[in-house]
């Protein structure tokens, strides 16, 4: 204890012993175990440099002097008899007749208690934790029934009433136990530490098992801990109990959706589930698949049989009514949630209700620093998982709430805040999110040579494309909020900071909302040059993400004329370089010509040869195979001396113009050199992490292979691009390379698979088809 405490400080032994005042010796001899039992002046001298609270001071001095010599405790007159028949001591709650979705735990806890109930180490102990109304008393209760003949000695129920007012104390707790095993109450110790001694003097030999139901914390667990070495001891609490070393733990999630329904049938009859099925799915879903809310519900209906399911689900849609709605004579959810809340210092009550302002399903330590200001926001976060008010999410890092837990928080915000701080909370929480969105963007997603925006807490390009993908449900809906209260300065400085990150990550429709808002904000401010360039944003959008010419095609021609508007070159060149990509009537050569010659006059070389790549690729379109060649060979020696810091846009760039060089060097037939083109692409687009383009090479590769007989290679590669294409929302693609596949597996001899992946593309076909418009 001491070394652990000394190490945790950092000091060695001779700085501890300086600071303490005793010598290397004492110190070096109370960590090897020669020296057991301190005197209590040395324990007390070593608190202040080990900075030990008042519970690990008072442990070491209790670790200590239980080791010194004395006469064994004086057993009660009742032990010439067995301590107690086999027997519940404290009363042990009925067995839930009902209990569903609990079979593993109870499995894992029947497999810890044979280990204990065949000795031969100290007593077992497994803490039970979760969000409050998981049932675990409900499983330590079963347990405790189905697990009697294992422990013939006896059953100790306590229960520690850790989320009431006043908890239970370990004294009050032990001089029950003690009168339950037969000691006379004026033989019952005074001090806690002789009381818990003389009970694990009583239960040494004994085979018992111990719940300890509703645990506030470790110090109020750490006395009853009383079992010998034959006993299993189950502690149940809505805290996680971390500080407890040396013990099992279990965590209690939500039922599954299976189990789920079988609860509630189990309440209200297989009958009326059945007659109402959708409605059940929905029911156990606004319960949260959370035990106690769906027991509420089933008893709610079960004492209503004349209502439908689809009444009492119409009542839970209503968030603002559902904790309401959750409420059957005296079990109510609201009530259950509300004793974890008081438990919670002031800082993380806080955090936790102004946490329900976060738009999206997660969130981290910076958007509780937005909220709240706090310096300590990853404690805070802890505390609430530990509290068991939050839980940690499938993304390493962040948290997120039970949804029955997300409408209390909501309801403490409005309860217990004045309005105008919950939205002063609120905006500075848009704020954070759309100005580190911006940052991150325009900060590592840029061609280098580029203005950069700044973006100090984002250090590097794979930190921010991070951020921007597990943020993105929280910062675009903060876009959203922006657009509304009339920032337009602020949406159309995120819309264009996206640009180039939209050709690496999201999705097609992330990105049609987002230049959507940028456009509809420049609009309103009658911002010419930037209405320009969203609109040809929205142009690469419509067709490269949508499939939709024609209205590509439309917003090429707007932008060009608002590009004109502005008397800037730049749009007006990438205006043309869009019609050319979307409209079949125009006369592509001169439009690349004159974006050519714009790009020339504006000085800009990398759009210049961007545009050059363009014109390669509509060579290689036209049939013109050699021309391309030439055309794209200026563009890779460009590329491939270009100074700079190389970001991940510049490796994007490069890998779109070695993805094109590809597929034109297997129409000259020169297969060998394509496919190391598609190598080098995808290198490329690893490297910039483009999702996109890493699905569109892969596309050609695969396409390639198939062409040279490659059937396994093929079918490798296009099944690799399906699995990305689906990541960025490209069902169209998808389509396209289900039916390419289905061909090679045909022809690999396996029809049975190939109708599979013929299915699955008839089935995304109808799931996107979309009717013509009148």
């Amino acid at each position: 204890m001491v070394r652990a405490r000394r190490e945790r400080a950092r000091l060695t032994q001779e700085e501890l012993a300086e600071h303490a005042g005793i010598s290397v010796r004492a110190i070096s001899d109370i960590e090897r175990g020669v020296a057991r039992s301190p005197q209590r002046r040395t324990i007390a001298a070593l608190a202040g440099p080990l900075r030990l609270s008042e519970v690990e001071l008072g442990g070491l001095l209790a670790t200590a002097k239980a080791a010194r010599p004395r006469p064994e405790p004086t057993a009660p007159a009742t032990a010439t008899a067995p301590v107690f028949s086999p027997a519940v001591v404290g009363v042990l709650p009925p067995e839930v007749d009902d209990l569903v979705g609990r079979a593993a735990e109870l499995a894992d806890v029947r497999d810890l208690a044979e280990v204990a109930a065949a000795g031969g180490r100290a007593g077992e102990v497994l803490v039970l934790s979760g969000p409050p109304g998981t049932g675990k008393t409900a499983v330590a209760t079963s347990a405790a029934h189905a697990l009697g003949g294992l422990f013939p000695d006896g059953r100790i129920f306590l229960k520690l009433r850790g989320m009431a007012e006043v908890p239970g104390t370990p004294a009050d707790l032990l001089h029950v136990v003690l009168r339950s095993l037969g000691v006379d109450g004026v033989r019952v110790p005074a001090e806690v530490e002789q009381r818990t001694n003389l009970c694990r003097f009583l239960l040494r030999d004994r085979r018992v098992l111990i719940v300890l139901d509703d645990a506030a914390d470790e110090a109020q667990v750490r006395p009853l801990l009383l079992g010998g070495s034959r006993s299993l001891t189950l502690v149940t609490s809505r805290q996680m109990l971390v500080g407890l070393a040396g013990v099992h733990r279990a965590a209690l999630e939500v039922l599954s959706r299976d189990a789920a329904v079988e609860l509630v049938v189990s309440i209200v009859g297989p009958a009326r589930v059945a007659g109402e099925p959708r409605a059940s799915a929905e029911l156990v879903e606004l319960c949260g698949r959370l035990p106690l809310a769906l027991r509420i519900a089933g008893n709610r209906l079960a004492s209503r049989p004349q209502w439908p399911i689809d009444r009492l689900v119409g009542q839970l849609r209503d968030r603002g009514g559902r904790l309401t709605a959750l409420t059957a004579g005296d079990l109510r959810l609201r009530g259950v949630f509300d004793m974890s809340y008081r438990q919670l210092r002031e800082r993380a009550a806080t955090a936790f209700r102004r946490l329900s302002l976060v738009p999206g399903a997660d969130f981290a330590a910076g958007a509780v620093v937005a909220l709240t200001g706090s310096d300590e926001a990853d404690d805070l976060l802890e505390e609430l998982a530990d509290a068991s008010l939050l839980q940690p999410s499938p993304e390493q890092g962040r948290y997120q709430f039970h949804d029955l837990l997300r409408v209390f928080a909501a309801e403490c915000l409005v309860r217990d805040e004045p309005p105008e701080v919950a939205r002063e909370a609120e905006e500075r929480l848009t704020a954070w999110l759309v100005r580190t969105a911006t940052g991150a963007a325009g900060s590592h997603f840029r061609p280098s040579g580029t203005p950069r925006v700044a973006c100090a807490e984002l250090p590097d390009h794979v930190a921010a494309g991070r951020w921007l993908e597990v943020e993105r449900t929280n910062w675009l809906p903060a876009l959203r909020r922006t657009a509304a209260r009339g920032a337009h300065r602020e949406v159309i400085a995120l819309a264009r900071a996206m640009h180039w990150y939209s050709e690496i990550g999201g999705t097609a429709a992330t990105w049609h909302e987002v230049f959507g808002l940028g456009l509809d904000s420049a609009l309103a401010i009658d911002d010419r040059l930037a209405e320009a360039a969203l609109r040809n944003f929205l142009s690469w959008t419509e067709f490269t993400l949508f499939d939709r010419p024609a209205e590509a095609a439309e917003l090429a021609r707007s932008a060009r004329t608002a590009a004109e508007a502005a008397g800037d070159l730049r749009e007006q060149a990438w205006a043309r370089v869009y019609l050319t990509n979307c409209d079949p009537d125009a006369d592509h050569k001169t439009l690349l010509d004159e974006a050519i010659a714009l790009f020339t006059r504006a000085g800009n070389a990398l759009d210049l040869h961007i545009a050059r790549m363009h014109r390669g690729t509509r060579l290689h379109q036209s049939g013109d195979h050699q021309a391309a060649a030439v055309e794209l060979a200026a563009c890779i020696d460009f590329f491939s001396h270009r100074a700079g810091e190389n970001t991940p846009v510049d490796s994007t760039i490069h890998g779109y113009l070695m993805w094109r060089s590809a597929e034109n060097l297997a129409a000259i037939g020169s297969p060998e050199l394509a496919l190391r083109h598609c190598e080098q692409a995808l290198a490329l687009f690893r490297a910039g992490t483009a999702t996109m383009g890493e699905a569109t090479v892969l596309r050609t590769w695969g396409t390639l292979a198939h062409s040279q007989g490659d059937l396994p290679e093929a079918r490798t590669r296009l099944l690799e691009a399906l699995d990305l294409f689906g990541q960025v929302g490209q069902p169209r693609r998808q389509i396209e390379i289900l039916d390419e596949i289905a061909d090679i597996t045909q022809r690999s001899g396996d029809p049975r698979t190939a109708n599979h992946h013929r299915q699955h593309a008839a089935a995304l076909t109808e799931a996107n088809y979309e009717p013509p418009t009148e």
